[in-house]
């Protein structure tokens, strides 16, 4: 039996990007927040000290700052036909574990999407026709659009001190910035980061095939900051470690250097860390959460009621709650009815590795956002008409730093050992660039998330079951971006150029991006929607579930920017809306 604890305002289930903004913002308000973290405290001083954070060992191959599968997986399978089993070790994508979650770990890459992906299905019925929109595929609309997302986005780019050069100010195109955004309303708060040799070359080859060339938007800041919270950070070093590890120079735009130093000092914000949430409490007309049952670090199991809940965990652990708590109805991909579950989908991970005769990159310096980038062939830039999918990718080249265990990369054909392979070893560990592509994802009525019929976790508990596979519409569009990205490399004048395509089935166990979205998708329908505009529960109006898993398909960006601006856009309807008066914030 639960322990019951007062009652409190608000409770945040996770304190990552997405709680740590709302808890400051419901504390600015006045309300009492108390948050619950599933695992330990993480803070730079002490976790990414300059002695310990450059540890490949330790954070990329023993990945310390993810969840152990021992304590939470999911089981995963292509298609219904099959028996999904569980992953006992971590690989296609990376949950983080602890306070800041997985923007501890994040490469730093911050785009907004693009106007058109908030109304895709609106859009491409406009422009190609309804039946143009292939059969295998469920895009939706968010529900919201970019007039509404924009004054949020600014919002987070000026609290983490997002690096970049704006395209479209106020409808204005600038040069040297991507002319394919959406208008904003300023520029970015600091200049672009300098640029190394690598990102040059590709810049100046894009150029000549006629793209639109601009520095990849970085949460790595280019010089020092104080941001829109008091807070000072310091510019990038090019360390090079920063996808997998925390970053020991406070120059990476996390929880921990941008929003927790001010609201660990609110004497109205308590955290719990070490404590795992089990399920929600509804009352018996299941329209509202009475408390969040959880367990604490001794194995204890406490109730902590509250008026107001805000889920804002990762993707999978988001939508796994409610399955647990029972919240909505289950996706059911046979009727399609039910939109628990819905729409999960994921991101194609393309691109062509460029091997050099006559240069030298000096890869072992870069970080995760540090690059240039064309938008040329992301989302409906080019005409798709004729060619037989939707979709896009933003092409880039970012040396992320090349570590000394993971990055030996030699042409193809090279003796996997020996005296042959430790020569092409060294010739070509400052002799190649990726030229990547992070291309969109678009669901698929066949791929969702359920409850494991089989698997539990070690409470007993269902685990979370991945059905996905890459449709037909993805893997056409991957041949076609990855085959311009290699034509960009054979500009730069590489010797040999080796595409890197996702066309086949999708399997968990080679390392791909952790940017899973969807389960829990916003939109205007509560039919085919389990979140309004707002990131309020269609069903239960005291609970806002807040992160990717609102996204009801992937564009070709990375999502955390825009899991950013949701957080802010969620935190300012609980402040101006539901405070007011507490209930649905749209009729349903």
């Amino acid at each position: 039996m639960a322990r019951l604890l007062p009652r409190r305002d608000v409770v945040v289930v996770g304190l990552g990007w997405s709680g740590s903004i709302i808890a400051n913002e419901l504390t600015e308000e006045g309300l009492d927040v108390v948050a619950l973290e599933r695992g330990p405290w993480r803070d730079t001083a002490a976790d990414f000290n300059i002695g310990v954070a450059p540890d490949e060992l330790r954070f990329a191959r023993r990945r310390e700052l993810m969840v152990s599968p021992a304590q939470v997986t999911v089981t995963t399978r292509n298609n219904a036909s099959q028996t999904a089993l569980p992953m006992r070790e971590w690989g296609s994508f990376h949950p983080g574990n602890g306070v800041g979650g997985a923007g501890i770990h994040w490469a730093g890459i911050t785009y907004r999407f693009h106007p058109t992906d908030f109304r895709l299905r609106s859009h491409l019925t406009e422009r190609y026709g309804a039946a143009a929109i292939p059969e295998e595929l469920s895009v939706q609309d968010w529900g919201t659009d970019w007039e509404e997302m924009e004054p949020f986005y600014d919002r987070f780019d000026y609290l983490a001190g997002i690096s970049g050069k704006a395209g479209n100010i106020q409808g204005r195109i600038e040069e040297g910035g991507n002319p394919f955004e959406g208008p904003r309303a300023r520029d970015y708060p600091l200049p672009p980061m300098r640029q190394p040799y690598g990102p040059t070359l590709f810049a100046e080859a894009a150029r000549g095939l006629g793209y639109h060339v601009f520095p990849a938007p970085s949460a790595l800041l280019s010089q020092g900051y104080v941001n829109t919270l008091g807070i000072a950070m310091g510019p990038c070093t090019y360390c090079g470690f920063c996808t997998n590890y925390g970053c020991a120079n406070y120059s990476k735009a996390s929880a921990q250097t941008a929003v927790l130093p001010v609201l660990m000092r609110k004497p109205n914000f308590e955290l719990r860390t070490l404590c795992e949430v089990l399920r929600l409490r509804l009352d018996p007309s299941r329209r509202q959460v009475r408390s969040v049952i959880y367990l604490d670090s001794d194995g204890e199991e406490w109730e902590q009621p509250a008026d107001l809940v805000v889920v804002t965990a990762f993707t999978l652990d988001n939508v796994r709650l409610m399955l647990l708590s029972g919240v909505g109805e289950t996706y059911d991909p046979r009727t399609r009815r039910g939109t628990i579950g819905r729409n999960f989908s994921y991101q194609m991970g393309n691109g062509a590795q460029c091997y050099f005769e006559d240069k030298v990159f000096n890869t072992f310096i870069g970080g995760g956002a540090i690059g240039m980038a064309i938008d040329d062939l992301n989302n409906d830039n080019f005409d798709h008409g004729g060619l037989g999918f939707f979709g896009g990718g933003s092409v880039r080249c970012i040396p992320v730093g090349a570590t000394p265990i993971a990055q030996r990369p030699v042409p193809p054909g090279t003796p996997r050992w020996g005296s042959a392979w430790k020569r092409a070893t060294v010739k070509y560990y400052q002799a190649n660039l990726n030229v990547s592509a992070e291309s969109s994802s678009y669901s698929s009525p066949a791929n969702h998330l359920d409850l494991d019929p089989t698997y539990t976790d070690r409470l007993g508990r269902p685990l979370l079951r991945i059905t996905f596979d890459f449709p037909e519409n993805d893997r056409r569009m991957s041949r076609y971006v990855t085959a311009r990205a290699a034509e960009i490399g054979r500009a730069m004048g590489a010797s040999q150029v080796v595409e890197t395509v996702r066309d086949g089935h999708w399997s968990s166990v080679p390392y791909q991006s952790t940017h899973v979205v969807g389960g829990m998708i916003m939109g205007a329908d509560p039919t085919t929607s389990a979140v309004n505009k707002y990131l309020q529960s269609w069903d239960v109006p005291n609970l806002f579930v807040v992160g990717a898993s609102a996204f009801p398909q992937n564009s070709g960006y990375n999502p955390t920017g825009t899991v950013g601006a949701l957080a802010f856009k969620a935190a300012d309807a609980i402040r101006t809306r539901y405070l007011a008066a507490p209930g649905p914030l749209v009729p349903a």
